[in-house]
């Protein structure tokens, strides 16, 4: 498992500890955990939209969801702003902050010379973010 698998698991170990291990319990506990993971990534005020659309969908009448989002859903989105701070910091850990589109970096003017030692798969010398091998280091392809 992944890393961004194991930081889930743990995330939704709370719910899976609540099942009795039946596949359709735990199938449960991941699609609930999955949903508070994105209603967390969510802004205030999209959640509490997104949540008071959700009651009819989930088959439950308005007492059964309100228990549900106070004994589930608040509890567990505290849990991602614990466990993944950097997530719920403005813009997002890879967001820019000032507008740009995501990836774009700016290209830097570098020498011939920094080419002729580059390693294929090595980050390019102009900082492009691809590596040399698909970027400057192309069969064919005039240096940036």
């Amino acid at each position: 498992m992944g890393i961004f698998g194991e930081a889930f698991a743990a995330y939704a170990q709370p719910l899976l500890d609540q099942t009795d291990g039946s596949e359709g319990q735990l199938n449960k506990a991941l699609a609930i955990s999955q949903l508070c993971f994105n209603l967390a990534l969510m802004p205030e005020e999209s959640r509490a939209q997104e949540l008071s659309e959700m009651g009819p969908s989930l088959q439950m009448d308005a007492a059964e969801f309100d228990d549900f989002r106070r004994s589930i859903v608040l509890p567990m989105i505290l849990r991602h702003q614990e466990m993944f701070p950097q997530m719920h910091q403005r813009g997002g850990p890879n967001l820019p902050r000032s507008g740009g589109s995501l990836g774009a970096r700016p290209r830097v003017a570098v020498s011939a010379k920094a080419y002729t030692t580059t390693d294929r798969y090595a980050p390019c010398p102009c900082n492009s973010g691809r590596k040399y091998k698909f970027c400057c280091g192309k069969k064919g392809q005039l240096l940036c």
